[in-house]
């Protein structure tokens, strides 16, 4: 067929002519994303356009249009979010696939604000992916909207996803997803690790941290422990930090530090004064130290009590015994759900391990290594 790009009379003909299968619907996607400029030129026109489609048979490509049109045209991204999720999970074959439309889901979520909806889809384990840069997007895109919901133990884990793929050459998601995922870290675990896993790609080792030195430069006052050192970060690179739309984390990341010097009071006294707190910590005001430490509380950073009267602070211990029912059942739920993850991951090596592709490449591998670098073929698969 001739994909011809040149009038929304031939876009709908594309829609109508290849969504009869999988393979056309792979056809299509390729057209659709060529077809940007088509749709910008002709955004006056594509209205009437979805009357001609119907949403049930031509799904992916009214759901395109309607993104285009009715979302990103109008700016009024909201209309397109509970469609979007409705095609989204019709196009998936299980809740392990992740489609092509996963990533502008959470683009739509993103613009606006509707985080919640977005985290719908990353509670499920993704397994089956086809194209490498909507993992990509989607990892990206989903630790920022973890990130807008303060999950940052699941944004650490997508971001870290995005940076350890393989990739043949550095990528901008990845180099994006690292900074964020530095400041993150920051915030999350008082700490951050330059040295990558080894099974990051060498490209990703040897390129990441060339993009990313004001980041690695926050890292190091951080460090220090001092606010003074940290500010002074921030403000030598409040520029770079501007363009790369990361500021408003950079500033989480220095309120972070006034926690963490907060919590290693709690390792040392029993009591404090709020004054005494504020001095430690470089705070300007008791007032300002009282806030932090409620903050803190209520978030369970730590546990304490303040005295209004005299302006005391008593810390106190963890007072999680670890034995309630609620505790019991979280547990079990996580180990039933780690059970799964590995019975998983060893039908996706058993699989691996038969596949002639990675055969083949683990032979001509094993003509420069010791066949004892390499992991045994299952019993059960012996070839």
């Amino acid at each position: 067929m001739n994909l011809n790009m040149n009038s929304v009379e031939s876009l709908v003909a594309q829609i109508q002519g290849l969504s009869g299968n999988i393979a056309e619907l792979s056809q299509l996607r390729t057209y659709l994303k060529h077809s940007d400029d088509l749709l910008r030129a002709e955004s006056p026109r594509l209205a009437p356009v979805l009357n001609e489609l119907d949403p049930s048979v031509h799904s992916l490509g009214y759901l395109y249009i309607l993104f285009k049109e009715h979302v990103l045209l109008l700016e009024d991204p909201i209309r397109g979010v509970a469609p979007l999720l409705t095609a989204l999970r019709k196009l998936q074959m299980s809740s392990e696939q992740l489609t092509t439309l996963h990533p502008e889901f959470l683009v739509l979520c993103l613009l606006s604000k509707c985080y919640k909806t977005g985290l719908s889809i990353l509670e499920d384990d993704i397994f089956e992916v086809d194209q490498p840069r909507d993992l990509f997007l989607y990892c990206y895109y989903g630790g920022l909207i973890c990130i807008g919901q303060k999950q940052f133990w699941k944004a650490l884990e997508l971001l870290h996803n995005v940076v350890t793929a393989p990739m043949s050459i550095i990528s901008a998601i990845a180099v994006e997803a690292y900074k964020k995922h530095i400041l993150v870290s920051l915030i999350h675990l008082g700490q951050f690790s330059t040295s990558l896993p080894k099974y990051t790609s060498s490209a990703a080792q040897r390129n990441l941290k060339n993009f990313s030195q004001p980041y690695l430069e926050l890292v190091n006052s951080y460090t220090t422990g001092k606010i003074s050192d940290l500010e002074a970060c921030v403000q030598s690179n409040q520029e770079k930090f501007e363009t790369d739309n990361n500021l408003g984390l950079v500033k989480q990341v220095v309120s972070s530090l006034y926690k963490r010097n907060i919590q290693r009071l709690t390792q040392t006294y029993l009591t404090l004064s709020l004054q005494d707190i504020a001095n430690s910590v470089h705070l300007n005001s008791p007032k300002e130290a009282e806030m932090h430490v409620l903050q803190m509380i209520q978030e369970g950073d730590i546990y304490a009590t303040i005295n209004q009267k005299d302006g005391m602070v008593r810390f106190l211990e963890d007072p999680e015994q670890y034995n309630s029912c609620e505790m019991i059942e979280h547990i079990d739920s996580s180990i039933q759900r780690i059970m799964m993850l590995s019975k998983k991951l060893t039908g996706m090596n058993e699989t691996m391990s038969c596949d002639p592709a990675y055969l083949g490449k683990a032979g001509r591998e094993r003509q420069r290594f010791d066949f004892d670098d390499f992991d045994t073929v299952p019993t059960k698969f012996n070839i």
